[in-house]
């Protein structure tokens, strides 16, 4: 749904997705500014619609940015751009040229703390970020939901007022990864919509929901079309899209299984009416990507979203929309203010991470996979499910089950007999695979 003003982030992705063009992103930064302009152009030169991406390094994200400035005066190579760090003229000198309505740059950080990296970002021009109140602070960080929600209720009343100069902000919600793995789809949803509308209260008017690629293509394209269903009747007032996000957990150590783990994950976004994907390169498993790997995993994303079409039938339901829904319904009647809501959510264990360790996450849920690789809770806890997903009655995860489970995408896509399996899983209506005259690796268009 595009209600974005010209020039905006949102606008850019809704004119892409009217062409039928799926905007793909890398995951890029770096400290040296000239560098980092590198990365830009070669993004925005790949053969594919792309968006430009600066991430921000570890200081910076959790508010250091003494420790950052101290990199840079010693030469120190940092995991990101510090763009506190660095005089706005440095970053703005960055983007001349690069950055403008026809290739929109996005600050990605995830801090708990985002109010300084937004003064950064307007001061340099840009207006499109990612994180989220709760997404990054659990598990990412230590810091109290207490302190991270409101600071993003700061943020998010600070970026609102670039609508001022006449381009609307646009935050990208993190919520749909939260864990990377291993959280059962149902919550990833609820998260997504529940920041969402969180950045909507906070006079935020063009969002983008995140969903985190996991270890099952039906059940995740499931949980995407229950994520359009929600977005829809939780914000049927704000500019929003869906973004993709290759599998964030252990992934694939041989290029034609990053290959492949890729293109499904593109195909994943176009059968879903996705507008966006974050990729992830060859190189994911083992070093930081280069420009160049980057570049490589834009244009293979492209391809395979350029033989792929949405699906045009429907999937049996397990339940995933359902269970979402129940989960936005119970915080909002928590209260009217959703930070607060969130916050008590959280305490009263109705919002739970499997696996999280952070101390506001109760910590009384686990999930497993079954033998189709779907992610299925094997606790609750306190969540107001029960009615929802049916017996709670999956064995329980074990340390070495958990292990197994965590390198479950790895070792399936560096199997050579994972493609005919994982598309003989695929539902007709998908419109995925070589009966529906789609090339996979190998074959020619």
């Amino acid at each position: 749904m595009s209600l974005a003003g010209a020039g905006s982030f949102g606008d850019f992705v809704a004119r892409a997705q009217r062409s039928g063009r799926l905007v793909v992103q890398p995951r890029m930064g770096v400290s040296d500014p000239a560098a980092m302009r590198t990365g830009l152009l070669a993004t925005k030169h790949a053969t594919a619609t792309t968006v430009g991406t600066i991430t921000l390094d570890s200081y910076t994200r959790m508010g250091d940015n003494a420790n950052a400035r101290t990199a840079l005066a010693t030469g120190a190579e940092l995991n990101g751009y510090p763009i506190v760090a660095h005089d706005p003229a440095v970053t703005r000198a960055v983007l001349d040229g690069v950055a403008g309505p026809d290739f929109p740059v996005q600050i990605r950080h995830g801090s708990p703390c985002p109010q300084p990296i937004i003064e950064a970002l307007m001061a340099a021009g840009l207006h499109a970020t990612e994180g989220g109140p709760v997404s990054y602070c659990l598990p990412y960080s230590r810091t109290p939901l207490a302190e991270s929600i409101p600071n993003w209720a700061r943020g998010c009343d600070l970026l609102a007022g670039v609508e001022a100069t006449g381009v609307q902000p646009h935050i990208e919600c993190f919520g749909g990864c939260m864990m990377g793995q291993l959280c059962p789809p149902g919550l990833l949803v609820a998260l997504s919509v529940l920041e969402c509308m969180f950045f909507r209260q906070h006079g935020i008017r063009s969002v983008s929901l995140s969903y985190a690629q996991q270890t099952n293509a039906v059940q995740d394209t499931e949980a995407v079309l229950a994520l359009r269903r929600l977005a829809t009747e939780w914000l049927p007032d704000v500019d929003w899209h869906i973004v993709i996000y290759t599998y964030m957990g252990v992934y694939p150590r041989t290029a034609d299984g990053a290959a492949l783990l890729l293109e499904e994950a593109a195909r994943l976004a176009v059968r879903t009416g996705a507008a966006r994907l974050i990729v992830k390169t060859v190189a994911e498993g083992y070093r930081i990507p280069t420009f160049a790997e980057n570049v490589a995993a834009l244009q293979t994303a492209a391809l395979a979203a350029d033989h792929c079409t949405t699906i045009t039938g429907s999937l049996v339901d397990t339940g995933i929309h359902a269970e979402a829904s129940t989960l936005i319904e119970t915080v909002v009647e928590l209260g009217p203010d959703l930070g607060r809501a969130l916050a008590e959510a959280f305490r009263l264990g109705y919002l739970d991470l499997p696996y999280c360790l952070h101390p506001d996450n109760a910590g009384r849920t686990r999930s497993v996979l079954d033998g189709s690789g779907r992610l299925q809770w094997a606790r609750i806890g306190s969540m107001p499910i029960r009615n929802v997903v049916g017996p709670n009655g999956s064995a329980e995860m074990t340390a070495a089950g958990l292990l197994a489970s965590l390198s479950y995408v790895e070792r399936s896509y560096d199997s050579a007999s994972l493609e005919q399996e994982y598309r003989a899983g695929l539902p007709a209506a998908a419109v995925n695979g070589r009966e529906a005259g789609i090339p996979t690796r190998g074959s020619t268009p």
